[in-house]
């Protein structure tokens, strides 16, 4: 089975975050998806980020009705910080029937380089790039196992729907609704 992993602090996860998973689901050659919840990722701050357990639980309740989509909290049992490398190491060694595919935005493509041993990543795994804006792929100087796919993307953040909630303003539309009420509810992002 092939399967696409989607990495990401997804603090929350975002209606921009599904429709690219499942515009990448469709377009490549993948059977299923993983969002990947990472506990914490060595390149960003981790001042702003909600528990790992209740992002994951979020991550839950956005794709629950989508048997295509799994969520992972497979790095919350590796060493700290997380490193792309070692989560697909381990995974490559626990699921051995399975390929995986690294789905990643364009921005994060640029930064590969800061990566732990990123030229194992691109040696041993595919790589299916999105673009973001302002953020260009050379398709020309692009590693064999690397690929770009068109994406419709959303000007939505996980930052923009922080501050919104900071703020008292609605981001009904900007969340799936499980995952507003359950923001509202347990009252996340106020502090």
């Amino acid at each position: 089975m092939n399967i696409g992993l989607y990495f990401g602090s997804f603090n929350p996860i975002h209606t921009g975050h599904l429709i690219i998973a499942n515009h990448v689901l469709e377009h490549a050659d993948l059977d299923k998806i993983w969002f990947v919840v990472s506990p914490h990722n060595p390149l960003k701050e981790s001042h702003s980020l909600l528990n790992e357990y209740d992002r994951l639980h979020l991550a839950e309740l956005a794709i629950e009705n989508n048997n295509k989509f799994r969520v992972s909290n497979v790095e919350f049992h590796l060493p700290k910080p997380s490193y792309t490398i070692d989560t697909l190491a381990y995974l490559s060694e626990k699921f051995p029937l399975e390929r995986f595919t690294v789905i990643m935005g364009s921005d994060s493509y640029q930064n590969l380089p800061r990566w732990k041993n990123y030229t194992r990543i691109l040696e041993y795994y595919r790589i299916i790039i999105f673009e973001r804006p302002g953020f260009p792929v050379d398709k020309q100087s692009l590693h064999p196992n690397a690929s770009t796919l068109k994406a419709p993307l959303l000007e939505i953040s996980s930052t923009h729907i922080r501050t919104e909630v900071k703020e008292n303003r609605s981001i009904r539309y900007l969340v799936p609704d499980a995952v507003m009420e359950c923001i509202a509810e347990n009252r996340y992002y106020l502090k």
